[in-house]
């Protein structure tokens, strides 16, 4: 397979070539990206583009996943409670505000391209508003997004974000935590933002809106400025890259208390899948959460959540397990 997406309600065919140069992308042509949260960026361009509710028209809907038992997780339930103290105590000296802590799910899967079929699953199964395919075997790419949240739009020189913070069962269930680590997250996003806007452009047009996703409620706010003149994709992929939503603040401790944390890198997750109208100035970038993705032999999955003061180590493992489930369950039936 020499690469197939599906990003966007389109599916993107007849790849032409990929550049890790994000520049690239104010070039004209139709773009599929991956940004993975530790490694380098692709670029992937292809000739052609179109309309489709679902990856299933890319490859025969066979999937077979691997066995539930079979997962295992980058750290145990203590291990993770560890980083959850770890991390108040951080807060306790000043040094951050919030924290995401994340672990890695994985089980043994032979063939990377069966994530295409993976994509028709979750489209079915796990609906999304940000849900993106994307195969490049010789980039070494294969994603299956169910991603609920938006990282960037950009529409011409108007640019938006919408990060979620805050997770419950139901739509009533948020707690005081939930919104301030919303809160503190949406300034970081203005912040971000700010850097490449026009003075005074970035508004916040919805605050804490509650949101329904399979399995799930969510709180989502938007984020949204005017784009100074000659400020292109990489200017505004720099600024605001990794989310927010899924570091930390600030931004810069948090990433460090994250490589300190956490045993392995994310690879993908927390990055960003997305596509790209180079010829209108136009795209959409997800944030690579409720992502699986294939890795050495491996199908890997990663879960995770805000932790602030008010975290609690049982709290932030039931809020991991509460995003996992729908997923896997949909990923792997048996």
């Amino acid at each position: 397979m020499e690469g197939v997406a599906w990003v966007g309600g389109r599916v993107f065919t007849d790849l032409v070539d990929t550049t890790d140069d994000v520049a690239a992308l104010d070039s004209p042509g139709s773009w599929v990206v991956v940004l993975p949260f530790s490694a380098p960026p692709v670029c992937a361009h292809f000739a052609r583009a179109g309309a489709a509710s679902s990856p299933a028209r890319l490859s025969p809907w066979g999937w077979s996943g691997p066995a539930r038992a079979s997962w295992v997780s980058s750290m145990s339930r203590e291990e993770h409670a560890k980083a959850v103290l770890a991390v108040r105590e951080l807060i306790a000296a000043g040094d951050v505000y919030e924290v995401n802590v994340c672990r890695r799910l994985s089980a043994p899967l032979r063939g990377g391209c069966d994530l295409v079929e993976l994509g028709a699953v979750l489209a079915h199964g796990h609906p999304a508003p940000h849900a993106a395919t994307v195969v490049l075997p010789g980039a070494g790419v294969f994603v299956a997004s169910a991603s609920p949240e938006l990282f960037l739009r950009r529409h011409g020189r108007v640019v938006e974000s919408r990060p979620v913070k805050g997770t419950a069962a139901r739509p009533g269930g948020f707690t005081a935590k939930d919104r301030a680590e919303n809160v503190m997250i949406v300034d970081l996003v203005r912040n971000d933002l700010g850097r490449v806007c026009e003075y005074g452009s970035v508004e916040v047009p919805a605050l804490w809106a509650v949101e329904a996703h399979p399995g799930l409620f969510h709180l989502v706010s938007t984020v949204r400025g005017r784009l100074r003149p000659q400020v292109g994709w990489a200017e505004l992929v720099r600024a605001g890259f990794p989310p927010g939503s899924v570091t930390g603040a600030p931004k810069l401790a948090a990433l460090d208390a994250i490589a300190e944390l956490e045993p392995v890198p994310r690879g993908v997750y927390c990055g960003a899948v997305g596509w790209v109208d180079g010829d209108s100035q136009r795209g959409e970038l997800n944030v690579a959460i409720r992502t699986f993705w294939w890795e050495e032999g491996r199908l890997c999955y990663g879960t995770g959540g805000a932790v602030t003061w008010d975290s609690t180590p049982e709290g932030e493992w039931a809020e991991t397990e509460l995003k996992a489930a729908r997923a896997l369950a949909v990923a792997c039936p048996t």
